[in-house]
């Protein structure tokens, strides 16, 4: 019996998993910041321990990129001091750890796809504090345990690109939306699926590394024309480019992720971007063009 304790659960990944949750046969400990203090090994390693936890999935972050570039040191308690603790005691407890980490551990500079091996090089604050994050998690080396970057990340819960898109194109007649951001969208229900399927299979003695979004290329802005087309908005979407929408931390040019590991080494087969869109929208009541 797999007993998970899953942080950050009201976020996007942890919501999934719990709607998901009542299929799998696994005793969940779902909790968020006021259940929990992850940054503190002591609280941590008692509520492990008097719970019998072997498996945790975390997916606490600070996300707020933008907010990041001015807020380095919460950013870092929860990006990398809470992953350290969380290593920590994985390897104390021998429990298995999976980690989400992100696409902005990379520069965007490349022209094919990132492979886990790729140089990291982030350029903000965000993607700074989450590879510092995931090279705690690897110098303390607990066995069993995983790094799952992704990118573009969307659901039915919390706040997210797709969301807004529908609440802007209720919104408004035109909008625009950069196309020279290129990448793949995650659904986080297809990230919470895969992550149950796998803790029975991982099995390896130093941290593993492994890329994971859904299947195909696009740009923001084909991403915002396809939203609109199945909720059958009239809104009209504009090509931009990167320097006409400013923001305080650069994005990623290119976010495309190779997932062959985690396809050969699971043996998984990863939903198209386009397929899993129409999935979210249909479960928000939007997929209004089928």
């Amino acid at each position: 019996m797999f007993n998970i304790l899953v942080t950050g659960s009201s976020g996007q990944v942890g919501s999934e998993i719990k709607e998901i949750s009542k299929e799998y046969s696994y005793n969940f400990f779902f909790t968020t910041k006021s259940d929990i203090d992850i940054t503190c090994k002591e609280s941590l390693k008692s509520f492990c321990e008097k719970n019998c936890i072997n498996v945790i999935i975390n997916c606490a972050a600070y996300t707020a990129v933008d907010k990041a570039q001015t807020d380095e040191i919460n950013a870092d308690l929860v990006n990398r001091k809470a992953v350290k603790k969380l290593a920590l005691v994985s390897k104390e407890l021998n429990i298995k750890l999976i980690h989400i980490s992100t696409d902005y551990v990379f520069d965007g500079k490349a022209s094919t796809p990132y492979i886990e091996e790729y140089q990291t090089n982030p350029q903000g604050v965000y993607g700074k504090t989450k590879l510092e994050g995931e090279k705690e998690l690897i110098n303390i080396n607990p066995i069993n345990s995983i790094i799952i970057r992704t990118s573009w990340v969307y659901s039915c819960y919390g706040n997210n690109f797709v969301k807004t898109m529908l609440r802007l194109g209720k919104e408004k007649e035109v909008l625009g939306v950069v196309f020279d951001q290129v990448g793949t969208p995650t659904y986080a229900n297809d990230l919470a699926k895969m992550i149950l399927y796998i803790i029975p299979k991982i099995e390896n003695n130093k941290v593993e590394i492994y890329n994971y979004s859904n299947e195909g290329v696009l740009s923001w802005f084909d991403f915002a024309k396809e939203i609109m087309n199945i909720a059958n908005l009239k809104c009209k979407i504009n090509p931009i480019e990167t320097y006409q929408y400013p923001t305080p931390a650069k994005r990623p040019n290119y976010s495309v992720l190779n997932k062959s590991k985690i396809k050969k080494e699971f043996n998984l087969e990863i939903p198209y971007w386009k397929d899993s869109l129409e999935d979210c929208l249909k479960k928000l009541g939007e997929r209004i063009n089928v």
